[in-house]
């Protein structure tokens, strides 16, 4: 019996990785969660443990690394910090001998010291820890997260990526793939580039937005100065604005449109495909109708 510490498990990758593994006898879950109730919520039905665990207070980890086995993590993009933020946990999963830890990275990390991924990955291997680096390119499912709010109130995709193209990645498939190399331990040691099957422009994007929603989607193209501007308006945290600044810059220089046959070789499958992400998310894209009493309080 493996024990298996998912923190993130609430998130978009997290949740399909609890979904592939909870059935599987010889695996035992346990969520890593920060807000407890609002996890117990969010996995209600999920075959798993909720355990409290925060990356800025040291004192949850013990509890939460308590007979663990393997750990699969996530950076939260509001911590930018490495050194700060995730050193002292690297060093408790050293201090508790574990067998496998699987961080889910950035596609062209290697190339890019700057960003918080390549401080992680250097920290884990300085460490001597177990790994299995995955290193996905940009998530579809930003779409209906973070820029969210501007397709549905301004059907307009509002990202300074320029022309350049994005190999996108369903995180369906990244926990998909995090299920697998976390059952298979030929894949410790190992960092894996994993994309879609295509790259699109940001324009491309939009267009297969406008098919599948049936409504316009139009793409701005925002400088990065400008994006980063209303970012902070909004009230994100300048840390947070200034890494999704700083990732945007790569893929206008060309580092996201890498295509690689990693994923269906580990999944013995095709990535999901754009279309079938905005296919499956179209709810989330789409403003929900107004119920009688919600055009009633309107009109009072």
């Amino acid at each position: 019996m493996t024990n298996l510490l998912v923190i993130g498990a609430t998130g978009n990758i997290g949740q399909p990785l609890i979904r592939d593994l909870q059935d599987d006898p010889d695996v035992h879950l346990f969520a890593g969660v920060h807000n407890s109730e609002h996890a117990k919520q969010a996995l209600s039905g999920l075959k798993v443990q909720v355990r409290r665990f925060d990356f800025l207070d040291p004192a949850t980890f013990e509890q939460a690394l308590a007979d663990i086995d393997k750990v699969f993590f996530v950076r939260p993009p509001q911590l930018a910090k490495p050194k700060e933020d995730m050193y002292p946990f690297l060093d408790a999963l050293v201090a508790r001998h574990v067998k496998q830890v699987v961080f889910v990275s950035l596609l062209g990390v290697a190339h890019n010291p700057m960003t918080p991924h390549h401080q992680i990955e250097k920290r884990i291997v300085e460490l001597g820890l177990p790994y299995t680096f995955i290193r996905p390119s940009f998530f579809m499912q930003n779409l209906n997260t973070t820029h969210q709010a501007d397709i549905v109130g301004h059907r307009d995709l509002f990202v300074p990526a320029g022309h350049a193209r994005t190999s996108f990645i369903d995180t369906r498939d990244i926990g998909a793939t995090a299920a697998v190399v976390l059952r298979d331990p030929a894949y410790i040691g190992q960092k894996l580039d994993i994309t879609g099957a295509q790259a699109l422009t940001y324009a491309d994007a939009a267009q297969i937005m406008t098919m599948e929603l049936g409504v316009p989607i139009t793409y701005s193209k925002p400088s990065l100065w400008r994006f980063r501007k209303v970012m902070l308006q909004r009230g994100l945290p300048k840390n947070y604005v200034n890494v999704m600044v700083m990732l945007y810059l790569i893929t206008q220089l060309g580092n996201a449109k890498t295509v690689t046959t990693t994923l269906p070789n580990v999944l013995g499958r095709p990535a999901i495909s754009f279309e079938q992400y905005v296919h499956d998310y179209r709810a989330e894209f789409l403003p929900k109708p107004l119920s009688w009493a919600d055009d009633f309080n309107q009109q009072t």
